[in-house]
């Protein structure tokens, strides 16, 4: 049997390669260049470790991030491969240590951030050793057309200079045809190869829906089918990540905040609490979840509009990474967009601004559309796919029914235009209610005629109309959130203009159910899955490693249906090798011996 074939058995438990991989792994064995372009969960840290065990010599993986290097050398451990790296959290000594280690010949993956590679001594150990090739990590952040330049990655140009003969491969999960290209002309590779997958991810549903005051409520339901699950929760700002981790924990479920403005202590503790499977939900600012590795996360949300569709695809990107069936949530408003807008409205006028609103038009249009949403995202990334037909709710719902909004769309504007275009829509949307609050008796506002004339509508469907509004440009958003009308908002006035919406926008939002029904799936018992997942959380707890690198959902689900009756059948289920087998196999053919 060819080594490859067999190292991807008896050490990565797989019985066939998945799409693309086969090929990216002929190239690296061939010395060829490549650059990959492969969905998140697509199995791309596969590629390269499986070469790096054929050949002779280490890899070097640069890569940006820490806790993702972490991550990779733990599971690397589990699978019986010797890696190890080298970086600023650590001391002269241990760093001492892992460069004998390269020396000695006894790793064959050695992690670094691509800053170490700045200081010719490094470039220069590199020289005496024998490698194999390079990977970059995580390429697009080479490209500053990309959504996360870091500019560490332009200084990667140099390895060609330094060793003109060592292969590079490259890898990142986003990248629209311009950072592909400029990945290729930065780094120099020679004629390389370029592996472009499919962008759809076909096990992941994607829902975006305007958000319904704070949106917890939406949020609720939508985590209703997800009990004792793991799930990343994305929210603007360092105050709202403390707020909705505190009001998921009243709640019942178990989660906490993530943010930069914590303690690296507090950050690291709340990291490896969602690793080990002791909190459900990591609610995050963008700061959290671009490394990380938990292969069983079923749910990504986010509380509010992303900057652009790189960064979304990459956040949602984190769940399902095991191949299981995981769920996204967006919910927006328009407020957003504005808020957004005023951001990239405070840098310098550049062609880097330009791209800004350019990329954050298209995830703007993203959210509002009507069409398929893989299909979009696909699009964004120059890929053409055909509708997903059921994972995404455009598809699931159909053509949504527009109503008429025409007569309410004149009472609002009438009311911005009568409050003297000097308050925040929250404000004017009190006015038009009737609200006896005291900042309205103070403005004497109660004595004006459009006071109390939209009393036949709640605040919430008041403020999905003054989304519209702001989403046709009709009422403009200046500083501290004022609204005034645009010179479309005083045409419709004027001219009575016709505005409609999406009906489902004006529903009123039911509360979420307590008994929701979870989503599972395969044809096995949830307590026996159950019992396996406790059995791999007790053998984690005992060996310092995350439950995940144990045995994936995935596995654990498959063994769930099969429960295996000896070796031979153990190592039949998918992600269970020799290696895995000789650490953990005993004890899980013993348990699904007393579930049988």
């Amino acid at each position: 049997m060819d080594k490859k074939y067999q190292l991807l058995h008896s050490v990565f438990g797989h019985h066939h390669f998945r799409a693309n991989q086969e090929e990216a792994v002929n190239a690296i064995l061939a010395r060829k260049d490549i650059m990959m372009i492969l969905p998140t969960g697509a199995g791309k840290s596969l590629c390269y470790q499986l070469p790096s065990l054929v050949m002779e010599g280490l890899t070097v993986v640069i890569s940006p991030l820490l806790a993702l290097m972490h991550d990779q050398i733990t599971a690397l451990s589990a699978f019986g491969i010797k890696a190890a790296m080298i970086s600023s959290m650590q001391s002269p000594q241990e760093i001492q240590e892992t460069m004998q280690a390269c020396r000695k010949g006894e790793l064959k993956l050695l992690y670094v951030a691509p800053e170490r590679l700045k200081g010719e001594s490094f470039l220069n150990f590199l020289q005496t050793l024998s490698l194999n090739f390079f990977v970059i990590d995580e390429a697009h952040c080479v490209s500053e057309w990309g959504h996360e330049f870091r500019e560490d990655y332009r200084q990667l140009f140099r390895l060609k200079h330094y060793f003109p003969k060592t292969p590079i491969a490259a890898f990142t999960a986003t990248a629209t045809k311009l950072v592909e290209h400029d990945i290729l002309h930065q780094l120099n590779l020679s004629h390389p190869l370029i592996i472009r997958a499919k962008v759809e991810r076909d096990n992941l549903t994607i829902k975006a829906d305007y958000r319904n005051g704070n949106g917890r409520d939406q949020l609720l339901s939508f985590l209703s089918a997800f009990k004792n699950e793991s799930g990343i929760i994305y929210t603007l700002s360092r105050k709202e990540t403390e707020s909705l981790a505190l009001f998921l924990n009243t709640h019942k479920i178990l989660a906490r905040a993530y943010h930069a403005g914590l303690s690296t202590e507090e950050k690291n503790e709340t990291y490896h609490a969602f690793l080990n499977d002791e909190i459900e939900v990591v609610v995050a600012t963008v700061a959290f979840g671009m490394g990380i590795d938990k292969s069983n996360i079923r749910f990504v949300a986010h509380m509010s509009l992303p900057k652009t569709i790189e960064n979304y695809y990459q956040e949602i990107g984190r769940a399902g990474r095991d191949g299981l069936p995981s769920s996204t949530l967006l919910l927006f408003s328009t407020s957003d967009i504005v808020e957004h807008k005023r951001r990239i409205g405070e840098q310098p006028a550049s062609e880097y601004q330009k791209v800004a609103y350019e990329k954050l038009d298209a995830i703007a249009k993203f959210a509002t559309s009507q069409v398929c949403r893989h299909q979009q995202v696909a699009t964004y990334f120059d890929d053409a796919i055909l509708t997903c037909k059921t994972r995404c709710d455009n598809c699931v719902d159909g053509e949504k029914q527009s109503v008429d909004i025409s007569h309410e769309a004149l009472k609002l504007l009438s009311s911005v235009y009568r409050t003297g275009q000097r308050f925040g829509l929250q404000y004017v949307v009190d006015v038009l209610m009737g609200s006896t609050n005291e900042k309205i008796a103070q403005n004497g506002h109660q004595s004006l005629s459009v006071f109390g004339i939209g009393s036949d509508k709640t605040k919430a469907q008041w403020l999905s109309i003054g989304d519209r509004l702001m989403e046709l440009d009709a009422l403009k958003v200046g500083e501290y959130r004022v609204v005034s009308l645009s010179e479309y908002g005083a045409q419709i006035i004027k001219q009575r203009l016709h505005v409609s919406i999406h009906a489902k926008r004006l529903e009123e939002r039911k509360k979420a159910s307590k008994k929701a029904k979870q989503v599972v799936t395969g044809a096995f018992e949830l307590s026996t899955f159950e019992r396996l997942r406790t059995l791999r959380s007790e053998i984690a707890k005992e060996n310092g490693i995350p439950p995940y690198v144990v045995f994936s959902d995935k596995t654990l689900k498959e063994m769930a249906e099969k429960l295996p009756h000896d070796k031979e059948a153990m190592l039949d289920i998918s992600g269970v090798g020799e290696v895995k087998f000789e650490r953990y196999g005993e004890a899980f053919l013993e348990l699904c011996a007393k579930l049988a």
